[in-house]
């Protein structure tokens, strides 16, 4: 797989950007704050539908324009597609292939796979668990672009169920009236009637939805450790193994991996005893929720733990050991997207500058055979000599090509 033209209307800072690429290693330089990343972040909007720099789409958007348009032709197996996103802030995003609309944006995810390297990653590392539950929620719709409707209908649960929580916190506590609260947004978004009542109704939708995602989540892993392992150990041979392990909020199983941190190994990704037991395990916190008007169990509040032998990588590897890390996942994501079929478009935003020469090297000697590698850096002398090849300037929002 490759992307052989990429085209943007009103993307960020470009009000058009027109560009042909092909097959190989290509590379975007310039100054910092010229659009370098704008480039490959369309690319990975394409494939995500989300950005991995901004939480939202407004910013996307170019100053003073309505929307934005982003263009690419992908070629897969000697087929052409035509992929176009049109992106709406607080509207629905449309989409359309081959020139013909998809009914809905989200089900063109899947035909561009993209993995990007980027600074933003240190935090898979050294962030909070959010960025972990990321990095497999995305990897997850990356692999089987249905689970981005089984995400989408668990947070919906989430949310709903949330603002019942709310409402039922806050009657408890005498904040409001009975009548008051049953007449509360929250509250109405959620359902009416009995709360306790409707909370059930909500618990056996977050336990089906939840169960699924965690299943997918724990053979996700189960498939990620020896990849993550032996990509740590080619970046940082010197370092101590490179380890992972499925933290659940799912009580009453044993941990595995000794790092002190509290949680719980969930076990074996059997769907219906995950949804039995996220059912029981809401049931054992209901008054925990009631109190505090939170959902306490689930995979929102899970975590992926990355250890370097027998101490957790956040807040005990060095920078040099944290960015081998986060790299080690991303090539591992790599290694799985490439064994389901076609090798995905590989991006390099700006990562070679954050590493000493040797992790530099090995970086470059692991990506080089990829089908197609895009690098954006502030200097040539970023890019390594491993990767040399097509070459496009960037400055004030124009892009060039000079090799």
């Amino acid at each position: 797989m490759y992307v052989a033209h990429l085209s943007l209307t009103d993307f960020r800072s470009y009000d058009t950007a027109d560009l042909g690429l092909e097959p190989g290693v290509t590379a975007f330089v310039g100054p910092n704050g010229q659009g370098k990343t704008n480039l490959v972040e369309a690319l990975g909007y394409v494939a995500t539908q989300s950005s991995h720099r901004v939480a939202t789409d407004a910013p996307l958007v170019r100053h003073g324009a309505a929307r934005a348009v982003v263009r690419c032709v992908v070629v897969r197996d000697d087929r052409r597609a035509l992929i176009e996103l049109e992106i709406n802030p607080g509207k629905a995003n449309r989409a359309r292939l081959n020139r013909s609309p998809i009914s809905r944006a989200r089900d063109a995810v899947g035909l561009l796979r993209t993995v990007l390297f980027a600074p933003e990653d240190l935090a898979m590392v050294k962030g909070d668990p959010s960025e972990r539950r990321r990095y497999l929620d995305d990897l997850l719709v990356a692999r089987t672009p249905r689970f981005a409707g089984v995400r989408a209908d668990y947070d919906r649960v989430l949310k709903q169920r949330g603002a019942l929580l709310r409402t039922a916190a806050q009657a408890r506590r005498g904040g409001r009236s009975g009548r008051r609260a049953e007449n509360d947004a929250g509250f109405a978004a959620a359902g009416a009637g009995d709360p306790l009542s409707t909370l059930e109704v909500w618990d056996a939708h977050l336990a089906r939805h939840g169960a699924e995602l965690l299943a997918a989540r724990l053979e996700l892993v189960e498939a990620l450790r020896p990849l993550v392992a032996a990509s740590y150990a080619a970046l940082a041979p010197d370092s101590a193994p490179a380890g992972l392990v499925y933290r659940g909020t799912l009580p009453g199983d044993a941990s595995d991996a000794g790092d002190g941190e509290g949680g719980a190994d969930t076990g074996p990704a059997d769907r219906s005893v995950l949804e039995k037991r996220l059912r029981e395990a809401l049931a054992e916190v209901r008054s925990a929720e009631l109190e505090r008007g939170v959902t306490l169990v689930g995979p929102h509040r899970d975590d992926l733990f990355l250890g370097l032998g027998d101490l957790p990588a956040r807040g005990y590897a060095s920078h040099g050991e944290s960015w081998s890390f986060a790299l080690a996942l991303r090539l591992a994501a790599y290694d799985l997207l490439r064994a389901d079929g076609g090798d995905p478009v590989l991006i390099l935003d700006d990562v070679f500058a954050e590493l000493d020469s040797r992790r530099r090297r090995r970086l470059a000697e692991i990506v080089a055979p990829a089908e197609q590698v895009l690098i954006t850096a502030a200097v040539p002398a970023d890019v390594p000599p491993e990767l040399a090849g097509a070459r496009f300037d960037v400055a004030e929002g124009s892009v060039g090509r000079v090799r």
